[in-house]
């Protein structure tokens, strides 16, 4: 059979072993195999168990059951027979995945895979173990099935052993770019250059390992590492680039891109001359960015006197809001409104016959400019209030002793406050 990459053959439990000649005489066949682990074996299985959530165990060690055709010419790849049924010491094995959907009333085949029987074998050495098989004879169709105990590998310790095979020659890579780029005499279009791009086709991502199979034709190569990774998962084998199969053994790392890699950190792609030199291909730059308008805001002082202007109030925040400006309003409109009124500063008039409880407006023109009183003495700010009371247009009255009724103005207060002091301290004392 085929080797798998990811599966190293620690032993052979049962050879590989035919299921029978195809025929039609029986709509099914069944047949048994018996096979006995060594307490080396054992040994081995045992340690390499781990135990996952849920009860579940994993072994890096496994006993492994394969099938395929009876095929000598070449190595055989993993093949099941039709309506395959596996039981081991009597217990029913699950095949994994699903088959796909008959077509056209014909039941398809389920993709051929390694069969892990571990959980089901019985890891003693005294007990042997019995497979029972059954199958559907296909006419002109024989199938063989063997028994492996195979220690379970990983991406990353496939890449290590792909990295010690060593590097391709870059001569190798520089011969096929000249090879390709020669002018072929009965060709009309010559090609002079050749574009390959640094980034990975399956992760989108710049190389870091480049490589690529021996049978492919073109220079684009892939990441190594995400390419074992994927077929980890799920194998399958082909290459990104051709959709050709790139099997694990014709993998190589290509030196001439590696040695790109390494002098170029900040291109993405390539260019290949016909002397099997090369370029960055860095991407052009704008001579002249254009950058949109940014429109400006017509300040209170620019704003033509055709333009209605709104103020808003301030809010309790005492965060200012911007001014706006309607421009869709119409100038007629604004000539038939009226101006608004402007605010009036209230004030006491002295000449008033209601002087005692009418206000009257002033205009804001008329109003206390701000006197700075951090910095001055007392004399200063003396002199400064009232210099500043003199230029006030309409200075502030207060009420004269007229003003007070007569029965008020015959009482003596500091008479009735020493009153009251002298009956508090008669009524305190002991």
């Amino acid at each position: 059979m085929k080797p798998l990459p990811f599966y190293d053959v620690l032993d052979v439990l049962i050879k590989p072993s035919s299921l029978g000649a195809g025929t039609a005489q029986r709509f099914q066949q069944e047949k048994y195999f018996i096979f006995a682990l060594t307490p080396q074996q054992v040994r081995e299985v045992c340690i390499s168990r781990d135990f996952l959530p849920g009860g579940r165990r994993d072994y890096m060690v496994q006993i492994q059951l394969r099938f395929c055709l009876s095929e000598t010419s070449c190595p055989q790849e993993d093949n099941y027979p039709n309506s395959l049924c596996i039981k081991v010491n009597g217990k029913l094995f699950p095949l994994p995945g699903h088959a796909p959907p008959p077509k056209n009333g014909v039941e398809q085949k389920r993709p051929g895979r390694p069969l892990n029987i571990t959980s089901l074998v019985r890891l003693s050495s005294a007990v042997p173990n019995q497979i029972s098989i059954t199958w559907a004879p296909e006419i002109g169709k024989t199938y063989s099935m063997s028994v492996y105990l195979v220690r379970q590998l990983t991406s990353p310790l496939l890449l290590q052993r792909l990295r010690m095979k060593g590097i391709r020659n870059p001569d190798h890579s520089r011969a096929l770019i000249k090879e390709k780029l020669t002018a072929d005499p009965d060709s009309e279009v010559a090609t002079t250059s050749l574009r390959v791009s640094l980034m990975c086709p399956l992760g989108k991502m710049r190389l870091k390992v480049p490589c690529r199979a021996v049978t492919c034709c073109h220079l684009q190569c892939f990441d190594a590492a995400l390419y074992l990774q994927m077929n980890e998962k799920k194998p399958s084998w082909i290459c990104p680039v051709c959709d050709k199969k790139a099997t694990y053994e014709s993998l190589i790392i290509d030196g001439l891109f590696l040695e790109i890699l390494n002098d170029c950190n900040d291109v993405d792609e390539i260019k290949f001359q016909e002397d099997g030199t090369w370029c960055p291909m860095r991407p052009k730059k704008e001579a002249h960015k254009l950058q949109a308008p940014v429109p400006k805001l017509l300040s209170c002082a620019a704003v033509p006197a055709s333009v209605p202007v709104r103020h808003t109030a301030p809010s309790d925040s005492g965060v200012k809001k911007a001014d706006v400006i309607d421009l869709t309003a119409d100038s007629s409109d604004e000539e038939e409104s009226d101006p608004p009124l402007k605010k009036r500063c209230v004030y006491m008039t002295k000449t008033s016959p209601f002087d005692h409880s009418v206000l009257a407006y002033q205009p804001p023109s008329v109003r206390m400019p701000p006197v700075q009183v951090a910095s001055l003495d007392p004399y200063q700010l003396s002199s400064t209030l009232s210099s500043t009371l003199a230029d006030y247009a309409v200075p502030f009255h207060p009420s004269t002793l007229a003003s007070i009724p007569t029965d008020m103005q015959s009482l003596d207060l500091f008479t009735l406050i020493q009153a009251d002091s002298q009956v508090r301290a008669q009524l305190h004392a002991p």
